[in-house]
């Protein structure tokens, strides 16, 4: 017995085309309305600091105060999260650092709320809080990558090895370029010791690329290792090969496992002219270098470079570091936000014992 057969169902002819463009529009409102919500949470405990900062400035509140209004807002909004003791203590020091809102020129609002906690707990310095959350803003960095950055100091590395490009590259492509690598470049995540040998570090590189990526920056794309290129029948290999979306260039890195020499700088202008023939397309940007070496004298790096035809910059690596006193010794913890709160309601308590009984400010703070 035969069934049938089921009538197809008929679709425009750009019917594709519409859903391709109907997904892009609830995509795009989807995440306008994350942004949104996020704008609006900053806002709200934006507020909720300030006037907690005020009313302790103006009626004198001690912290059990700030206990008593996190039981109260959690029964009233059960369903919503974020108003415990502690982060009303983070939304009071939030409004005290950045009274308007804005981190140096940027608002805190294009931030998540636990990046705002972790630029306000693991660092004390304006200038840095600053800068780490541009960064974080231009480069879409997770927590844990805010995080990381912090911890391995990148304000300090980045835009910190030594370079020809102000020499070599037109002027707004040679600031973009040096401001893209750093020094020195932390591979301790390899768990290699210092007598590691140049291919024992490629190739654990390699193996943690996801790691060795982050360590490189934003807009590096990995193209090979002991990529071959052939000149005049001879083979040649460069370490590691990258393309960079930002720059729009390719970019050789080479590997050192000892102190810089001059003739290093020699052989990766060698394969820059090499990559910059036989690769680079038409509209890419000139070829960079990277040499990593394990250590490197500063002036003789600058003299090397400065006869060098090719755009290159130097760095050292370290495999082993010891780690500097951590961040949270020397920086505002919440337990120190904490400690300062309840000192000033030991103060405030003791003005008010002292107080004459018949005041209504005595009865108020009872009741708190």
């Amino acid at each position: 017995m035969s069934s049938k057969p089921s009538k197809a169902l008929l679709l425009p002819a750009d019917y594709a085309q519409w859903l391709a463009s109907l997904k892009s529009q609830i995509s795009g409102a989807r995440q306008r309305a994350v942004l949104s919500a996020n704008r609006e949470q900053i806002r709200l405990y934006h507020r909720i600091g300030s006037e907690i900062l005020e009313r302790q400035q103006r009626q004198g509140w001690g912290a059990k105060v700030i206990g008593r209004l996190s039981s109260d807002l959690q029964e009233a909004f059960p369903e919503m999260k974020g108003f415990s003791t502690s982060n009303l203590k983070y939304m009071r020091y939030f409004a005290e650092q950045w009274p308007t809102g804005l981190i140096g020129q940027q608002t805190a609002d294009q931030l998540p709320w636990f990046h705002i906690v972790i630029l306000l707990t693991k660092l004390s310095d304006h200038a840095d809080r600053e800068w780490y959350a541009r960064q974080a803003i231009a480069n879409g960095w997770p927590r844990v990558t805010l995080e990381l950055h912090i911890k391995n100091r990148l304000r300090l590395r980045q835009g910190a090895a030594i370079t020809n490009f102000e020499s070599r590259l037109p002027a707004p492509h040679a600031n973009l370029a040096h401001e893209t690598l750093k020094d020195p470049y932390h591979f301790d995540f390899l768990g290699l010791g210092d007598e590691a040998h140049e291919r024992d570090i490629e190739n654990s590189l390699i193996r943690h690329i996801t790691r060795f990526l982050l360590e490189l920056g934003a807009g590096f794309a990995f193209v090979g290792k002991q990529f071959r290129i052939v000149v005049e029948g001879d083979e040649f290999f460069i370490d590691l090969l990258f393309y960079h979306t930002r720059l729009k260039c390719y970019v050789v890195v080479e590997l050192k496992a000892t102190a810089f020499k001059p003739g290093h700088a020699g052989q990766l202008n060698f394969y820059l002219s090499a990559v910059d023939a036989q690769i680079k397309a038409p509209d890419d940007k000139p070829t960079i270098g990277l040499l990593l070496c394990k250590t490197k004298k500063r002036l003789v790096a600058e003299y090397a470079l400065s006869g060098i035809e090719k755009p290159i910059g130097i760095a050292e690596y370290q495999l082993v570091r010891s780690l500097p006193e951590p961040l949270d010794t020397n920086l505002p913890s919440i337990e120190e936000i904490e400690a300062q709160l309840a000192l000033s309601a030991v103060e405030d308590e003791k003005a008010i014992e002292s107080a004459p009984a018949d005041k209504p400010t005595r009865k108020k703070r009872g009741k708190a």
